[in-house]
């Protein structure tokens, strides 16, 4: 184990002022009411970074610069990876870490970062060599957790430390491969004159690790905390600093975990890997559709399974939608997994092009298991659930559809339609409302398809789909 404290240095006598915005990071040369690049008021205050190098001193580093590599050659095109130890987590990645890249992962407080990341890197250490750096808590208290998992982190190398450049020279001198930094926001560099966490720490930080990670080949891990919106503190610079951005998403109460690649530039964006909290840790969920998936006893109004699209994965959710009269003067459209002004909008179409008006009702519409649904795909479903609710008639427990609708009415294919549909199928599924570009030319064995064009042939082919013809 390797063990370390922070310590704070004089501050360089060779420094400069700036002014730098604490929504945007955008630096100024001068003090601002109001910030030139986000307009935002009073955001701008004052951070002291080191002065740029000399000309001499610049000529002398351009000298020794490295002929560039042609895009085309071997060294432009290799790109070594190095796995988690776990498939979904290598999803997410594209694949595993690449070499000389930099991982920012953020989620709320307790969700499950640092254990990911703690197990992922006592998977890795037997191999390479691994540095867990934590500016959070002490050697002791990470050992401790990781006997409580289970960990055999023998050859894993800890380091309680905040000072940026301590740790670089660790993993330097320990020839680090895989670099794990437990959190960005306690990091500091002695010459930037201001605390943890500010605006010019959290950007100069991370500028070194990510200098450090593309000069040695070191794949590099920093977690991130989020503002009370969701979102990673500190900069927005923060983010396009690095190669990739993974958000934790959980809701509250239940034990299962999705982790979302936002950004990612060695693999799919919006790729998703879906974990379940248990006593020993963080367990990989390898079919994450039978989790979101409640097969109800009983044929139920309101109720309809879709298949969307994460990353590259066809993923199957349950969609329920509950019409009630509403005892409100203005009704009340409530969503839970959907964007609620897409609703407003379906809702608008339903009325003129499918003739069920709901000006009158509550609509209350919910995606089963946490899922935020991003894409199009579940317009139809959000659709004929609210039908099926307000006349209460239960749809047939072995049909899905999915679909974009349009305002005219119109039901607008969605990418990738046949992978869909042969997801389906796996998990028992025999019919199925698509729209018309949707239809295999091919047909799906053990599946039924229906392709519609319009808004009121769905709703027909629904109608004539009810529980009795399951």
């Amino acid at each position: 184990m390797i063990s370390g404290s922070a310590s704070i240095a004089p501050m360089s006598s060779k420094s400069r002022t700036v002014y730098v915005c604490s929504a945007c990071g955008d630096g100024q040369a001068k003090w601002q009411g109001q910030c030139p690049t986000c307009q935002a008021w009073n955001t701008l205050s004052a951070h002291h970074t080191p002065r740029a190098a000399a000309p001499a001193a610049r000529r002398g580093a351009l000298a020794a610069l490295q002929v560039p590599d042609a895009l085309g050659s071997e060294a432009a095109l290799e790109a070594t990876r190095l796995s988690s130890g776990s498939s979904e987590f290598d999803r997410v990645l594209g694949g595993g870490w690449v070499a000389g890249s930099v991982t920012l992962i953020g989620g709320d407080p307790g969700i499950g970062k640092s254990t990911l990341l703690l197990q992922a890197a006592a998977a890795v250490a037997p191999h390479v060599p691994v540095l867990y750096a934590t500016g959070e808590e002490s050697v002791r208290q990470v050992g401790l957790r990781a006997r409580r998992l289970g960990l055999k982190a023998e050859t894993l190398a800890l380091l309680a430390e905040t000072d940026v450049e301590r740790i670089v020279a660790t993993a330097t001198e320990a020839g680090t491969r895989l670099l794990v930094v437990d959190s960005i926001q306690t990091m500091a560099i002695d010459t930037v004159e201001s605390s943890a966490g500010s605006v010019s720490q959290l950007r100069e930080s991370a500028a070194r690790f990510v200098q450090y990670a593309k000069s040695t080949g070191t794949a590099v891990v920093l977690i991130g905390h989020v503002t009370k919106e969701g979102v990673i503190a500190g900069p927005r610079v923060l983010e396009h600093l690095v190669d990739t951005v993974l958000y934790f998403e959980s809701d509250a109460g239940s034990r299962f975990r999705v982790v979302r690649a936002i950004k990612n530039r060695f693999g799919a964006a919006q790729e998703i890997g879906v974990f379940s909290m248990e006593e020993t840790g963080l367990k990989e969920v390898k079919n994450p559709s039978a989790i979101f998936l409640s097969r109800h006893p009983s044929p139920v109004s309101g109720s309809l399974v879709t298949v969307i699209r994460e990353g590259t994965r066809p993923l199957l959710i349950e969609v329920q939608a509950l019409v009630d009269e509403s005892r409100a003067q203005q009704p009340r459209r409530v969503t839970v997994g959907l964007e609620s002004n897409r609703l407003a909008l379906l809702l608008a179409v339903l009325n003129r092009h499918g003739g069920i008006a709901l000006q009158a009702h509550d609509v209350f519409v919910n995606v089963v298991g946490g899922v935020r649904v991003g894409e199009t795909a579940a317009d139809l479903p959000a659709l004929l659930a609210a039908v099926s609710s307000l006349e209460d008639r239960p749809l047939s427990q072995s049909l899905i559809a999915f679909g974009e609708i349009g305002l005219a009415g119109e039901i607008r294919p969605v990418p990738f339609g046949e992978e869909r549909l042969r997801e389906a199928v796996k998990h028992g599924f025999r019919q199925a409302i698509v729209p018309s570009a949707n239809v295999p030319r091919r047909s799906i064995d053990g599946l039924e398809v229906f392709g519609v064009s319009r808004l009121e042939e769905a709703l027909r082919q629904a109608a004539s789909r009810g529980a009795a013809s399951a």
